[in-house]
């Protein structure tokens, strides 16, 4: 048995999801995995087991690289990488597309997103790039020392990029993740808020390789409790001081994205509240979690790119959200986060990598079994 949160009854908060509940859910948006899975055994470095890849988030349909868009950021904890960053905190723009992958493929992944924009940039125009790829590390299953992930699989996963549904689990750079000590991985979830204050879309994705799971709660109820080490085991590396998921080891990558009008300052205020999700179901952003927020608004769009010295409008105007009707943007965040890390628990399957070391999933019946036990069932969130 396998399917969404939905599927089962779990009806996270009390908002609206969208059509396909997913981060595509915000016009524009698409999504491309190319998912790497390979071998089996004891790990040889450059042979694998490979348990890895990459994803992609391609903002809005026009041309990115020339066509920016709002953004901002949040850090909860820094032990992670999200390239591109200091851009968009001096300037509050996004002009490329997003990478997600394993934390030693962030430069290969990041030169590949180069070579897509010299691709499909204006010929004779001078720019420069700076794309943002952000991380989490796999190598409790996968042989991360081994680089697998290569240009051509970016480039696989530009062009399988599409707006329908986003596919869950062990898929793309959320393949060997590992969440709550569960198989995670990736995972999405929108919301839209309510036509009086707007009706803007906003969707959630998820890279979910963190958490502890005595903490981990799901709807309210400490799961983490009653699903424990000795019901479903933690998997562990063997190699002497490796990170593990028995603490508080791994990292979550979160992109947010909106249709609503928000300037670069509201849009970190939203990546800031994702955070509120990830404390939802036991995330701390814990000393050795790298929990980094991006996110951006697909409305304002025709802003010029400003490359170096080319022309610019002196001037250009801009639609603004205003503070006072934010709040609902702030309960959809919450809301999509925490529901995008159950999908993706959900989604995942148990998966045994590099050493035999296995990552069993959550199963969904015993999830249904806990939660049923606390009357946190809802029967509304059936086929919605």
């Amino acid at each position: 048995m396998s399917g969404r949160a939905r599927d089962f009854g779990i009806a996270i908060g009390r908002g609206s999801p969208g059509p396909l509940n997913a981060i595509t859910d915000v016009a524009g948006v698409r999504v491309g995995h190319t998912t790497l899975i390979s071998g089996d055994g004891p790990l040889r470095v450059g042979s694998g087991p490979v348990r890895t890849g990459v994803t992609v988030v391609i903002p809005h349909d026009g041309n990115v690289w020339e066509e920016p868009l709002f953004a901002g950021f949040h850090r909860l904890n820094g032990n992670g990488e999200l390239s591109g960053l200091h851009w968009i905190a001096e300037a509050g723009l996004l002009k490329t597309v997003i990478g997600l992958t394993n934390t030693h493929s962030v430069g290969v992944v990041r030169d590949a997103l180069v070579a897509a924009e010299i691709e499909e940039r204006t010929p004779g125009r001078l720019f420069w790039s700076m794309p943002v790829v952000g991380e989490t590390w796999d190598g409790i299953l996968s042989d991360v020392n081994g680089l697998h992930v290569k240009a051509e699989h970016v480039a696989g996963a530009l062009i399988a990029a599409a707006g329908g549904p986003v596919a869950e689990g062990n898929v793309g750079g959320g393949t060997g993740m590992i969440c709550h000590g569960f198989k995670g991985g990736s995972g999405t979830a929108s919301r839209i808020v309510d036509e009086e204050v707007g009706g803007y879309a906003v969707g959630v994705l998820v890279q979910a390789n963190h958490g502890d799971r005595c903490r981990f709660e799901v709807a309210g109820v400490p799961v983490g409790e009653v699903i424990d080490e000795a019901a479903v085991p933690v998997p562990e590396a063997p190699e002497e001081g490796s990170p593990s998921h028995s603490g508080a080891g791994g990292s979550i990558i979160i992109i947010v994205a909106t249709d609503a009008p928000l300037l670069p300052d509201q849009c970190a205020r939203l990546a800031q509240r994702a955070g509120l999700g990830v404390a939802r179901l036991g995330g701390l952003g814990e000393n050795w979690s790298g929990d980094l927020f991006l996110a951006f608004s697909t409305a304002n769009r025709g802003m010029p790119a400003a490359d170096y010295k080319q022309p610019s409008p002196l001037t250009y105007g801009v639609s603004v959200l205003s503070n006072a009707y934010i709040d609902p943007l702030f309960a959809a965040v919450v809301e999509a986060t925490e529901e995008a890390i159950v999908n993706a628990l959900l989604a995942a399957e148990t998966m045994v990598g590099r050493d035999g070391v296995k990552a069993w999933r959550l199963e969904p019946a015993r999830l249904v079994e806990v939660l049923g036990a606390a009357d946190r069932l809802d029967g509304r969130a059936l086929g919605s």
